[in-house]
């Protein structure tokens, strides 16, 4: 028999079946094959609250109630609430369902008993004591393997209000049945039709556990329900494969949940276009990705130029080819060295985050940045070169900055590149997002478009003499202007300093800061001498590899504190921002780290603004904060699967949308005020 003639076949017998329900229910004996009662969360819930409330369901033994998509076959539930004036619900949350296959059939059901959810919102107001009378009419299907009977219900459910008390057993009982309600996937799927097939790709951690993956569309029509199913992984990438519905041409999002374990599962959402990971993202071939990619990298990479830990460094290097004694030879051969070393660091950095996450780590962008033993050698590193530029010692050949020279070039590429980690500009996070989801060797030339970006100042500089006959005239002046580079260094240095005791305790920051002053010391001693005319060369070096071994090997234990965060705000977790969503509360989520020198920025400038805060009390945005700054694996994996290398992320979530609006990397409290 043909999957046409079993359905109408299923038709006939439903049919048949509601007219022997409707005689029975004449005669006075209507059957319960699937009882069901109402339980609330809370029986003394409080006004101007919500509650949640369950329809606890007990299917009979042999007989199983549908899916919001029943699948080949069958009907969903249709309920109609009767409530308190003022009082409402939101959608129907169902628990993961499990497939059964008749005569070719997919049917998507429950044989063991579950419990959807709802939440009532209670009207404000009202007084102590006031009774909530809730009621339900349910009309569903319920079936055995060979006969299918509609059945109605009236369920009751008297409330009072009160304070809310939740008494333990019943929370246990809820906490239970909340974690069968697949949560939000938090990150946008792909999906491509090529002939008949389908193929969905979707964001999943590679460490994470996905036991007897299966998806369920809930979006019809689409996706033939019987058709197998094929899943297999690719690093952070699941994929399934399976076939579309005959006659179906899918153009828009399907929606679904994915099954990750036993009443386990994931509410996504795929849009048509390319796979990561295939020969096609969004639509666009690997090198049109690649090249766009790569672009916004260079962009990035330009911007990294004015931050105040790379600006000093760049105008020395500038400078010291305005002192009229360099030839158009030795100036090109000094840009080369100053990006080779630059890009030669980035990629490096860039093939680590590779590696680690091939591994399964969730690393990202300046993930170095993560190990408070980093801090203390960048902050180290930014004094050194303050007391140089303030004139307190001369760094003896290959110098790091202000000289010429292939090797003191190569060196202050690599300085720079290392030092300007912490940073990010508009036209990062979208390209280093893309280098994730990219082949490997794709991902290499976003990074090594970071550093032509980074270097691309200098670079052109060495090789165009009109821009080197622009640079102002070498005087007395320079030496004016080397002392004044200084102070941007000092801010870095102070700003590195602020990090490590956030990260890692007020002891860690002492520490770092005598290290600081033992390094100075040193420094001065070398300066005294070579102002005398003798060599220092030794002292420094000795000096500066004693501290730094110091510095990293006895760095007192980390001891952590709470993140800072906007008034109002609360921590992030799936948890919390699915239970906002399914309340239909819209949520902004930011994830931030100390070392993040934009975040701090979005931050007082515009998150924190009292514009803003208004505006989000005013349509009762909640804010919720992830802090990255020490690398928390399961914030990792989120903001990898927003297709992010890092810190910033802004998402926001209108009510009741599938997936989250992702925002510009540069806030302003304008754009957050129009969030709705």
């Amino acid at each position: 028999m043909t999957k046409l003639g079993c359905r109408l076949m299923t038709l006939l017998a439903l049919l048949l079946a509601w007219t022997t329900v409707v005689r029975a229910d004449t005669f006075g004996a209507p059957s319960r094959h699937l009882p069901m009662t109402l339980v609330a969360e809370s029986v003394v819930p409080r006004a101007g609250g919500t509650v949640t409330i369950a329809i606890d369901t007990q299917p009979e033994a042999g007989w199983h109630g549908y899916w919001l998509n029943p699948g080949d076959a069958g009907f969903p539930a249709r309920l109609d609430w009767t409530l308190p004036a003022g009082a409402k619900v939101d959608g129907l949350r169902y628990p993961v369902p499990t497939t059964m296959l008749v005569a070719g059939l997919m049917n998507y059901v429950y044989k063991a008993p579950y419990a959807p959810l709802v939440t009532l919102s209670v009207p404000a107001g009202l007084p102590m004591g006031a009774k909530l009378p809730v009621r339900l009419k349910a009309d569903y299907l319920v079936c055995t393997d060979s006969i299918c009977v509609p059945e109605a219900q009236t369920l009751a459910m008297d409330l009072t209000v009160g304070d809310g008390t939740i008494a333990p057993a019943t929370r246990a009982g809820f906490d239970a049945w909340r974690r069968a309600i697949p949560r939000p996937l938090g990150s946008a799927a792909a999906y491509r039709v090529k002939d008949a097939s389908l193929r969905i790709a979707v964001p999943y951690p590679a460490g994470a556990v996905a036991a007897d993956a299966y998806f369920f569309p809930t979006t019809t029509g689409a996706v033939d329900y019987a058709a197998p199913q094929t899943v297999t992984r690719d690093g952070d990438m699941l994929t399934i494969a399976t076939k579309i519905a005959a006659g179906s041409k899918p153009a828009g999002p399907i929606e679904g949940v994915l099954r990750i374990g036993a009443a386990q599962g994931l509410m996504l959402s795929a849009a048509p276009g390319g796979l990561p990971g295939s020969t096609e993202t969004n639509g666009r071939g690997v090198p049109a990705t690649t090249l766009i990619a790569f672009l916004g990298a260079v962009l990035g990479g330009l911007i990294l130029n004015i931050m105040p830990c790379v600006f000093p460094i760049l105008s020395l290097k500038a400078l010291s080819l305005a002192k009229g004694n360099t030839d158009a030879r030795t100036a090109r051969h000094d840009a080369l060295a100053y990006t080779a070393g630059v890009i030669l660091v980035l990629l490096a950095l860039g093939g680590a985050i590779l590696a680690l996450r091939a591994g399964g780590s969730a690393v990202g962008w300046a993930f170095q940045l993560q190990d408070p033993r980093a801090i203390v050698v960048l902050l180290l590193l930014s004094v050194t070169i303050a007391l140089n530029l303030a004139g307190l010692f001369e760094v003896p050949m290959p110098r790091f900055a202000g000289a010429s020279g292939v090797s003191g070039s190569f060196a202050t590429g690599a300085l720079a590149a290392f030092v300007a980690t912490p940073c990010t500009g508009p036209f990062m996070g979208a390209a280093l997002g893309a280098a994730l989801v990219l082949p490997w060797f794709a991902a290499l030339a976003i990074f090594g478009g970071l550093g032509l970006g980074l270097a691309l100042p200098f670079l052109a500089i060495g090789f165009v003499p009109a821009l080197r006959r622009r640079l102002p005239r070498p005087g007395l002046w320079m030496e004016t202007f080397r002392h004044i580079l200084s102070v941007p260094m000092w801010l870095t240095a102070i700003a590195l300093a602020w990090v490590l005791g956030r990260q890692a305790g007020v002891d860690a920051q002492s520490f770092a800061l005598v290290m600081a002053l033992v390094l100075g010391i040193v420094f001065w001693i070398a300066g005294t001498r070579q102002r005398r005319g003798a060599a220092a060369g030794l002292v420094m070096g000795l000096g500066i590899v004693a501290i730094m071994t110091v510095g990293v090997l006895a760095l007192p234990k980390a001891v952590h504190g709470a993140p800072a965060s906007a008034a109002g705000a609360e921590p992030f977790t799936e948890t919390r921002l699915a239970s906002l969503r399914a309340a239909k509360r819209p949520v902004f989520a930011y994830f931030t780290a100390d070392w993040c020198l934009i975040c701090k920025v979005n931050e007082k400038t515009a998150i924190e603004a009292a514009a803003t805060r208004a505006a989000f009390a005013k349509h009762n945005v909640a804010v919720l904060v992830g802090d990255w700054t020490d690398g928390d694996p399961a914030l990792g994996r989120f903001i990898q699967a927003h297709n992010r290398a890092g810190v910033p992320l802004y998402l926001y979530y209108p009510p009741g949308a599938a997936e989250p609006q992702v925002l510009a990397q540069v806030l302003t409290t304008g754009m957050l005020e129009a969030l709705r």
